[in-house]
């Protein structure tokens, strides 16, 4: 019958130009790894002539020459290469191998770049299986793993060195020439699933499976704190209402609030944007960590994010009027409105005129109250709007889906604490639109 379903068809063949491009990169693929071989091999002779290493003040001893293979984007290449030995401390070394800044055996160079930059977007599985269709190679989440954590690491120094420098009183910061006249620091933190275990399991040389892991009856978890660097200045109207900023810098670490702000600093001065008139202003919610640390800028505005503040304002709500109560979308529309006008303290008042019904009720007004009058001088949310500089921290909480969320929350993950830090690092590098910088990075070399 003509209305008897058809079954879809796959095309017999790929399109014509796939077709070709995969031929002439599988004709030349040979071609350009002889072409890095032999360029290879012109290093690996530059090298041998070069003077002996010199350690504990003498010369190393020649200790032997053996053949060394790595992965390349183009395949396998082999070097001859020395390896030197200290008569002293018995400390060894292999300099075409530091200058190469390769592991035998692993992917090096543009690869592992790249191998590195498939496993901070992906899990370590995932990424291992894109490498196939993307480059050709088979690796194993292993190697994904290794690659994330010798570029993490060198990221992660390079970002850490860089705040130590700029916490330095006797560094020097770039001109400030142009510095905005005002920069927004909003800053908040979200919590990340910690392992529990301090070891890893080890398989038997005899190839026996190891033990099962014992249960785990109870979670660990750290903070992540985060930072988002914005110029008001860069706003613009993408629709009616709805404004966006052209330009965002992200700042994270694991935990440690010193070091947020240390890196915050070293950011700005970075970017020129923190010059002796400019004004920064501090977005946060009411946690003391944000607070006590915004010190650190002489000429700030603090800023209690106002999103937060309506979170108190309707758990009271739905205590005293009950879950859903039109009422009390009333009640909070009507503070809303008025906290958005600048008057705080009206607002406070009226809070204690209020009767609450229950305990509950009781305790949430008690605490809102306390919340609004402690923050008081943080919501003067009409003089923000009109000088524009945003009363909201949705840019950070943006930032916590973005970097944390979408690659170290997801099902089942849990992380060791270097892990963790590698990861936010070259998270980092990549959505602040500077994965260029990755080349200028020195691999570092890790334990598996």
């Amino acid at each position: 019958p003509a209305d008897l379903p058809v079954r879809p068809r796959l095309a017999d063949h790929a399109p014509r130009f796939v077709q070709l491009e995969r031929d002439v990169w599988d004709q030349f693929r040979p071609q350009v790894r002889e072409a890095v071989q032999a360029a290879l091999d012109a290093v690996a002779v530059a090298e041998a002539t070069r003077a002996r290493p010199v350690c504990c003040g003498q010369a190393m001893q020649r200790h032997d020459r053996r053949p060394v293979q790595w992965v390349t984007w183009v395949g396998v290449v082999r070097a001859p290469v020395t390896r030197y030995r200290c008569a002293g401390c018995r400390a060894e070394r292999r300099p075409l191998l530091e200058t190469l800044e390769v592991e035998p055996g692993q992917p090096s160079g543009w690869l592992a770049r790249q191998l590195g930059l498939l496993g901070c977007v992906a899990s370590y599985p995932l990424a291992a299986q894109l490498a196939g269709p993307l480059f050709g190679l088979t690796v194993n989440a292993m190697t994904i793993w290794r690659a994330v954590q010798r570029l993490g690491e060198a990221a992660a120094q390079h970002t850490e060195a860089l705040g130590a420098y700029h916490a330095d009183p006797r560094s020097s910061a770039p001109a400030a020439d142009g510095a905005p006249a005002t920069v927004v620091v909003a800053v908040d933190g979200c919590t990340l699933g910690m392992q529990v275990r301090t070891t890893r399991r080890r398989r038997a040389r005899d190839g026996t499976p190891p033990p099962l892991l014992p249960p785990v009856t109870e979670g660990h978890f750290r903070e992540v704190k985060t930072g988002v660097l914005l110029r008001p200045a860069e706003r613009v109207e993408v629709s009616p209402g709805r404004h966006t900023v052209v330009r965002r810098v992200l700042v994270t670490c694991l935990g440690d609030a010193d070091a947020l702000f240390t890196r915050l600093w070293a950011h700005l001065r970075e970017a020129g944007w923190l010059g002796p008139q400019t004004m920064v202003v501090v977005v946060g919610d009411g946690s003391e960590w944000i607070w006590h640390r915004a010190t650190l800028f002489v000429r700030r505005c603090e800023i209690l994010d106002f999103w937060h503040a309506m979170e108190y304002a309707w758990a009271y709500a739905r205590l005293q009027f009950g879950e859903g109560a039109r009422h009390a979308e009333r009640w909070t529309q009507r503070v809303a409105r008025d906290l958005k006008a600048g008057e705080v303290q009206a607002v406070i008042a009226r809070l204690h005129t209020l009767h609450p019904r229950s305990p509950d009720s009781r305790a949430a007004l008690q605490t809102l109250i306390r919340y609004y009058t402690t923050h008081a001088a943080r919501m003067q949310y009409d003089e923000y709007q009109r000088l524009g500089y945003g009363i909201g921290s949705g840019a950070v909480e943006s930032a916590h889906k973005q970097v944390v969320h979408a690659r170290l929350r997801q099902a089942g993950m849990r992380w060791s604490e270097v892990g963790a830090r590698r990861l936010l690092a070259l998270r980092l590098l990549l959505l602040n639109g500077e994965w260029a910088r990755a080349d200028q990075l020195r691999l570092v070399r890790v334990a598996a």
